[in-house]
C-alpha cells in the first residue's frame, strides 16, 4: 500500500523579483494535519515562498503540489476554493468595513447561510474580543485585533491548508499568547497549518516539525522540539551563545 502524498508538497521552487534570487531551489512537505514552521532572519525568503504557494508570485522554477494537483502558476482566488488560505503579513483587512463585515467577506466563496452564520459564531468563540466591537471598522482596531480579525476571515473559507505570515510581528506580549493558543486550537481541529515566524522558540515550541531558511536556501529541517535544541539553531535565532 503506497503512502499518501504530502498536503504539500515544493519541488526545486525558486522565485525572483527582478534580478534577485529570493528563494533558490527548495523542498519542503505538509502532511495532513500537520503543524509545520518555516523560520529564518528577515529577508531569508520566507513570505516569498508563501506568496509562490498561494499564487501571489509567480515562481521561476520547480513546482507546487497541493491536494495531489500540481498548482504551480494558479491564481490565488482558485486556490481558495480549493480550501488554502492565506494570512499575510500585515493583516491585510478591510479597513473601512466592521469586523462582521470582513469576516462575511472570508467566506465569499461559499453560499450556505446558516453555515456562515454558525461559522461567524464560532470565530466569535475563538476571539471574544471581535464579537464585543463586531460593529466596529476594522481600520479603528489595535494591531493585535486586527491579527485577531485577519486569521477569523481566513477561517471562514474553511480552508484545509492554512498559512500564516508572521502572525506576532509586532504585537504585545499577551496578544503574542493569545494568537498562538488560537493557532495551536485550530491546528487541534484538523486544520493543516505552515507558520512562517520570526520568532523561532515559539514557532518550534508549537510546531510538528520545522525548516530553518537562510539566504533563499532551505539549510535545515526536522522535527521541531529536536530543532529547538539544537546549539546551531539556538545560536542563530534564539540569540543563545554556541
Amino acid at each position: 500500500m503506497t503512502a499518501a502524498a504530502p498536503l504539500l508538497q515544493l519541488a526545486k521552487v525558486e522565485v525572483a523579483y527582478g534580478g534577485i534570487h529570493a528563494v533558490k531551489g527548495i523542498e519542503l512537505e505538509v502532511e495532513k494535519g500537520e503543524l509545520v514552521c518555516l523560520i529564518g532572519a528577515n529577508g531569508a525568503g520566507k513570505t516569498t515562498t508563501l506568496k509562490g504557494i498561494c499564487g501571489v508570485q509567480p515562481i521561476k522554477a520547480g513546482t507546487i503540489h497541493y491536494a495531489g494537483e500540481n498548482i504551480t502558476g494558479k491564481p490565488a482566488f482558485q486556490l481558495v476554493r480549493k480550501g488554502l488560505a492565506m494570512v499575510p503579513e500585515g493583516r491585510g483587512v478591510f479597513g473601512a468595513l466592521t469586523i462582521e463585515e470582513n469576516l462575511a467577506m472570508g467566506a465569499y466563496i461559499r453560499n450556505d447561510r446558516a453555515e456562515i452564520r454558525n461559522d461567524i459564531e464560532r470565530v466569535y468563540q475563538l476571539f471574544p474580543r471581535l464579537k464585543e466591537r463586531r460593529r466596529q471598522t476594522a481600520g479603528t482596531m489595535s494591531g493585535g485585533e486586527q491579527q485577531m480579525l485577519a486569521m477569523g476571515r481566513a477561517l471562514m473559507s474553511r480552508p484545509k491548508l492554512l498559512l500564516l505570515d508572521e502572525p506576532s510581528m509586532g504585537l504585545a506580549p499577551l496578544m503574542v499568547q493569545k494568537v498562538f493558543e488560537t493557532i495551536l486550537t485550530v491546528s487541534g481541529e484538523g486544520v493543516t497549518i505552515l507558520l512562517i515566524e520570526q520568532n523561532a522558540k515559539l514557532a518550534l515550541e508549537v510546531s510538528n516539525r520545522g525548516y530553518v531558511m537562510e539566504s533563499g536556501e532551505i539549510i535545515l529541517a526536522g522535527d521541531a522540539k529536536k530543532l529547538l535544541h539544537d546549539p546551531a539553531v539556538r545560536a542563530a535565532y534564539l540569540g543563545e551563545a554556541a
